[in-house]
């Protein structure tokens, strides 16, 4: 067994001056916890978590900006305030108590923002080309801009020095630095482009500008691309030069980053999420340390410790990112010291917690609905005073966390499932082999019931009888809900739902219209499952736009397989009603043991114009529909009459974490309550978030 002297994870670690207990970073991101450019309490919280749990270094301000004309996109701190020092002492204090050291990533966002936003000065670049994934048209910087953003850096990681954090680290990906140092986007003619030495002179400026104002002894270091992967791009030999270089200026270490950010396309291959190899530019930055001569840090999909041991113990860098990761766990690197790996809730790549920033307004882990929300949710769940007999039916990610968090809480658990499996509407989901990871939210919440002694009875269809003779305290019902069909004024009949396609009982050779009225993943699922088969797919929406749910870290892979396979997409079109072609019976069919309609020969799908008064009639084998779900909640139903609150839910003690009193029926013999998609049709993280919440003080 490993122990905190052999870990290599867990060896202490020397960058500059400053000791590091351990080799594990949470590296630069911006979750947008702050408050009016601030990092509040509840960014102070989120970072001192991670302290708590035994990080050596949490990196704030992913992208935090030094200039006006540098306007948040996405939740940025202000460094150009004086105001942030006060706030920022207090971070830096509370993580220092926790044994870790805390440093700032510094940024002017260049073109990676919006010309129509904050105080509405225009945005800079090197040379005026327009970024894809912001669609600003920036300015060419002028001498003049060029003097008044070197002296923000400088002024910036000066406030960043005073307020007693460890270091600063400069960012030079997709940003204002790196237009500059990437032919890409520097198409100057004047000294600042051109030869390599003349794109380096604005970043050097900059870096000797930070380092003169923070004095010989604060550690700066920059996260820079390696290798832009892209034609005319900032390619690997150049990037190493510059890298040395920088180092001779005053930089102290390198963060690693291959890659892109400036479309969704290139955002996803430059931070991959489930379906893409492990660690995938691990071998780059192995080869990068090898050639240069300061400390070298990586984060890109180093998801379990298993890998990140191996890059640290073969000398492939000397700092891991294990940065989304601990997003799902904070506690990671504490569960690695105490010999508890195998209770490391798991990161599965799901990059909800990026695509939630733009969807919600706020990074949220998949699975951890308490990152995030640390003022108000624990991490670690307390033991009960009183033990109760508890009852959860139902074990797709609702009724497993609940299961879990009341096993926490020391209560004795009976968890009926239906199916042989547990894992509910996931395990639909993992039926697109891409997305399989998920699994791993079930699979963790399993392991967890197990060592909590959590009775799982699979197999089991548990009835109102079935419950109460379990002679319960509290019931919690996470029974799910069924695909919905019944927007259709006719055929509903005769449609299947994208359960058929991902569970695998649908399985067509003739055309098929998928039908998203839901606008997230499920359709996209289906869609990506059939072409994966060869099945030619209509895509149709009444959304103007492609699955709008579906975050910008999500939609490029299916949109790869939409291109691939040359997915016909309709776009604000509303199905109305699904037909049997005249003259088709109700025999014949493709073999496939499908259901729907496809049973009986060809059908006929009308599709009304969301903008005109127009229709459209589409003949297909098979129209499969997604709708959400209506709640299955015949047994929440049957149940009501016995319960003492009658099924009611307190808003107000749920979200101050405190126990439901309600008792309008006091001969009710347990409290009943419901929750996930028991309630109404939503995602995974709502579903986990409603389990924690009301199970914590139960």
């Amino acid at each position: 067994m490993r122990t905190r002297t052999t870990d290599p994870l867990l060896q202490p670690f020397t960058l500059k001056h400053l000791r590091l207990r351990n080799r594990v970073v949470s590296t630069s991101h911006e979750p947008a916890f702050g408050e009016g450019g601030m990092p509040g309490d509840r960014y102070r919280a989120y970072h001192r978590e991670k302290a708590r749990g035994g990080v050596g270094l949490t990196m704030i301000g992913g992208s935090a900006v030094v200039s006006p004309d540098s306007p948040p996109s996405f939740g940025n701190l202000l460094l150009y305030r004086d105001e942030v020092v006060p706030w920022l002492r207090r971070l830096a204090d509370d993580v220092h108590a926790e044994g870790a050291a805390v440093m700032c990533q510094i940024t002017h966002l260049g073109r990676r923002t919006s010309n129509y936003a904050g105080d509405w000065l225009p945005v800079l670049s090197a040379s005026p080309l327009r970024e894809p994934a912001h669609r600003a048209f920036p300015k060419e910087a002028e001498e003049w801009d060029l003097d008044r953003v070197v002296r923000d850096y400088a002024d910036a990681a000066a406030r960043c020095a005073r307020a007693g954090l460890d270091g600063i680290e400069l960012q030079s990906y997709g940003h204002f630095l790196d237009s500059f140092l990437s032919p890409a986007t520097n198409r100057r003619s004047d000294g600042l482009g051109g030869s390599l030495a003349r794109r380096m002179a604005f970043p050097r400026r900059v870096v000797r500008a930070v380092r003169e104002a923070v004095g010989p002894g604060f550690v700066v270091g920059i996260r820079m691309t390696m290798d832009e992967d892209r034609p005319g791009g900032l390619a690997f030999e150049e990037a190493v030069e510059a890298a040395r270089t920088f180092a001779g200026d005053g930089v102290d270490f390198l963060s690693t980053v291959r890659g892109t950010i400036e479309s969704d396309a290139t955002l996803a291959r430059a931070i991959p999420s489930m379906g893409t190899p492990s660690a995938p530019f691990l071998g780059l930055t192995a080869e990068i340390r090898r050639r240069i001569d300061i400390p070298v840090m990586h984060a890109g999909r180093i998801a379990d410790v298993a890998t990140a041991r191996h890059a640290v113990r073969e000398g492939m860098l000397d700092l891991v990112g294990m940065t989304r990761a601990q997003i799902a766990d904070p506690h990671l690197v504490a569960k690695v010291a105490a010999g508890a790996e195998d209770r490391i809730r798991p990161c599965v790549g799901a990059s909800y917690c990026l695509d939630a920033i733009y969807d919600s307004g706020d990074t949220k882990c998949v699975h951890n609905p308490a990152t995030g929300r640390e003022l108000r949710l624990p991490h670690t769940v307390p033991r009960a005073a009183d033990r109760r007999r508890a009852v959860v039916v139902g074990a797709g990610p609702a009724g497993l966390e609940a299961a879990r968090v009341l096993g926490e809480r020391g209560h004795d658990v009976v968890l009926f499932e239906a199916n042989e499996r547990p894992g509910g509407q996931i395990r639909i989901a993992a039926g697109n082999p891409r997305r399989r990871d998920l699994l791993g939210i079930v699979d963790w919440r399993v392991g967890e019931c197990e060592l909590l002694g959590v009775d799982l009875r699979t197999g089991t269809l548990a009835d109102a009888d079935d419950v109460r003779a379990e002679r319960p305290d509290l019931v919690l019902v996470a029974t799910g809900g069924l695909p919905d069909a019944s927007f259709l004024a006719a055929g509903a009949d005769l449609v299947a739902d994208t359960w058929d396609v991902l569970g695998g009982a649908l399985r067509p050779r003739g055309p098929v219209l998928v039908y998203d009225d839901n606008g997230a993943c499920p359709a996209l699922d289906a869609v990506e499952v059939l072409a994966a088969r060869g099945v030619p797919v209509t895509y149709a929406t009444p959304e103007r736009t492609l699955a709008p749910e579906v975050g910008s870290m999500n939609s490029p892979a299916y949109l790869r397989a939409f291109a691939e396979h040359a997915v016909t997409t309709t776009l604000a079109h509303r199905l109305t009603a699904v037909r049997r072609r005249a003259g088709d019976g109700a025999g014949g069919g493709d073999g496939g043991g499908d259901p729907g309609g496809g049973r009986g020969g060809r059908l006929i799908a009308t599709l009304r114009s969301e903008y005109a008064p127009l229709e459209t009639e589409l003949a297909v084998d098979h129209v499969v529909v997604e709708h959400g779900t209506l709640p299955q909640d015949a047994l929440y139903r049957a149940l009501l009459p016995g319960s003492s609150n009658l099924g009611r839910l307190d808003h107000r003690a749920l979200l101050a974490r405190e126990p439901q009193r309600e008792r309008p029926n006091p001969e009710g013999a347990y409290q009943l309550f419901r929750i996930g998609d028991a309630v109404t049709s939503r995602n995974i993280h709502a579903a986990v978030l409603d389990a924690l919440r009301l199970c914590l003080p139960m």
